[in-house]
């Protein structure tokens, strides 16, 4: 007598939308890790943890007529080494970057219009001593870290940059009437203290729902939301979820994440929660025009080509930073 053989588990495989050059838009760490979070997490903000379920937003919500975009791009130009006699050579690097904001107007088929572009070149070391390194296609200003560690460099560019994009909502607001909503790109650190503004987190790196509330996350429909939730990690801040529309079926396809301060009140969280569910499908990138849509919203996309544009050739900043040195060390 011969038993049969157990049907065989079917295997299926499914292409990521992203271009593979971006990585991906959950990485793999994530995904194995999302029973095995350490964040400090508070569930029962919004509704309490075990009544978790996808949120579909009330189409009369209101919402504010003018949402404004900030972002910014930043690029390495060369690197660097800082030489003095008789000391070792110190590391760092030549960086520009570029932030600008946008101005929607969410429902009227208007365009986004271009509000206000910075561009920045500095030059990233621990020295004290070294100058600003002036170029004949623009001057690097020297930011000194408190080390040479890429990560130390990174850090300082990464601060300029977020206080540039800052300083363009800031000025902006100053001069405009309009009540709006902020969506700055990546996460809110550095920036919660402007009023209503939200972080855009299109890729997701680390995990912070467990279990049943994780299960929600990839339950969500186009135009749905988790609850509200708090989560500390070295900064603390409000987030949820939502899904744009997308054909892909990926884990987490089409998820975003938000972030909002932890000075608001419940009803405050509530209404941006809605709110960011309500306008950002509406914005979100195709994926014939963007490799990394859903999540690369139409408006962050096409800044972030301008703010590209606007940093100029890198191999004529690269040429006219060795010149530069050349002439400098001649002259020391």
């Amino acid at each position: 007598m011969t038993t049969a053989a157990p049907p065989a588990e079917q295997i299926g495989i499914t292409i990521d939308p992203w271009d593979p050059d971006y990585g991906t838009s959950l990485s793999a760490e994530a995904i194995s890790e999302l029973d095995a979070t350490t964040a400090e997490l508070d569930l029962d903000i919004e509704v309490p943890a075990a009544s978790w379920a996808p949120i579909t937003p009330a189409a009369s919500r209101t919402r504010p007529r003018t949402l404004l975009i900030a972002d910014g791009v930043r690029r390495i130009d060369a690197r660097v080494w800082v030489n003095k006699p008789s000391e070792l050579p110190i590391p760092g690097f030549a960086a520009s970057y570029a932030a600008g904001l946008v101005r929607c107007e969410p429902g009227t088929g208007s365009l986004a219009m271009l509000t206000g572009v910075g561009i920045r070149r500095s030059l990233f070391t621990p020295s004290h001593w070294v100058m600003h390194l002036r170029t004949t296609a623009g001057d690097y200003t020297v930011e000194t870290t408190p080390d040479a560690t890429v990560e130390k460099l990174a850090q300082a560019l990464q601060q300029r940059l977020t206080e540039l994009e800052v300083q363009l909502a800031t000025e902006y607001r100053a001069t405009a009437d309009d009540e709006d909503l902020l969506i700055v790109d990546g996460p809110l650190r550095g920036r919660s203290h402007l009023p209503r503004t939200v972080g855009y987190i299109k890729t997701h790196h680390a995990p912070y729902l467990s279990g049943s509330p994780a299960t929600v996350v990839g339950a969500l429909a186009e135009g749905q939301r988790t609850p509200v939730f708090l989560v500390g990690t070295r900064w603390r801040r409000h987030s949820w979820y939502l899904r744009l529309p997308t054909r892909s079926t990926a884990p987490w396809a089409g998820i975003a994440r938000c972030e909002a301060a932890t000075n608001l009140s419940a009803k405050e969280l509530t209404e941006l929660a809605d709110i960011t569910t309500l306008l950002l499908p509406g914005l979100a990138g195709v994926d014939y025009k963007d490799p990394r849509a859903p999540q690369n919203l139409i408006p962050i996309g096409g800044l972030e080509k301008l703010l590209r544009h606007r940093l100029g050739h890198r191999e004529l900043l690269y040429r006219a930073l060795r010149v530069a040195a050349t002439r400098l060390t001649e002259h020391s």
